[in-house]
């Protein structure tokens, strides 16, 4: 059972989603991470360290994805699949910029507290988006 769950591939939602949120975990402790680093050390604006963290975060949730989560898209083009991933990550990181700039400075909530909130947001973005669109295309 633990062999399937952590290392077989696999279709159940339910696995492919605590998977997902264990990558997400370990891509969310680097994105915040840097956002910290960037923002509070390096003195960047907090807008320019989120978007800087965020797609670092994301290169190592990509490949978490392709390796464990999501072996293997649908659609048989790499192209194709290389497209929807980059339209999905320009979304979620549009979507972050959002949310992290709404909740700091409308709502004046501390920048990595509108972090957290927008990372929820997202995560539940991109999995969806990935798990409904890229991997149940019809075959090309």
């Amino acid at each position: 059972m633990i062999k399937k769950i952590l290392f077989l591939p696999t279709d159940d939602m339910l696995i492919q989603v605590g998977r997902y949120f264990f990558a997400g975990g370990l891509a969310f402790v680097v994105d915040f991470s840097l956002l910290y680093l960037l923002t509070d050390r390096l003195h960047f604006h907090y807008l320019v360290s989120a978007a800087i963290s965020f797609s670092i975060g994301l290169i190592v949730n990509f490949f978490l994805c392709k390796i464990w989560i999501f072996k293997k898209a649908v659609v048989q083009s790499k192209i194709i699949e290389f497209f929807f991933v980059l339209l999905i990550s320009v979304i979620g990181l549009l979507l972050n910029e959002i949310f992290i700039w709404f909740f700091t400075d409308k709502i004046k909530l501390f920048y990595l507290l509108s972090k957290i909130i927008a990372t929820a947001i997202v995560f539940a973005w991109s999995f969806l988006a990935r798990k409904f669109t890229l991997y149940n295309l019809p075959q090309s």
